[in-house]
């Protein structure tokens, strides 16, 4: 019997590595933990360990030759950092250099705002309410 590892990491390419730290340190609380050369960063405190990862812009991205770009991007995979208290995340977040695309928003599960940082990817708020996604049974 085959099994599957039930643990993941996250990472992030990123095309100025210090800017990277600096951002995600300052928004979101994490810290570092190892630097794994010259052109990568592991943060930890969240509940998996971010890894951010130096590739310029107009690198090779995949073998069909797409590209790196950190313009404003849409992807349908991207992080939502779940928080007690999401007016003082927004204000930590946009001070740190994310900008604010949607105001904060309420739902019968909670409160959701969606930034991106200053690195084109997006991202998303998220304070829950008590019932959370479970307002949302039938």
């Amino acid at each position: 019997m085959n099994s599957v590892t039930m643990s993941f990491i996250v990472n992030l390419d990123v095309p100025d590595l210090a800017a990277a730290e600096a951002f995600y340190t300052e928004a979101f609380s994490l810290r570092v933990g190892r630097r794994l050369g010259p052109g990568a960063v592991e943060l930890l405190g969240g509940p998996t360990p971010l890894y951010l990862l130096q590739s310029d812009a107009g690198s090779a991205a995949t073998e069909h030759g797409d590209v790196r770009d950190y313009e404003r991007h849409w992807t349908p995979v991207h992080l939502d950092w779940v928080v007690a208290d999401i007016d003082a995340a927004l204000v930590r977040a946009v001070a740190a250099g994310a900008t604010l695309e949607q105001a904060v928003r309420e739902h019968s599960w909670g409160r959701i705002a969606v930034l991106a940082d200053p690195f084109g990817h997006g991202f998303c708020l998220i304070q829950f309410s008590d019932a959370g996604y479970d307002a949302l049974l039938e």
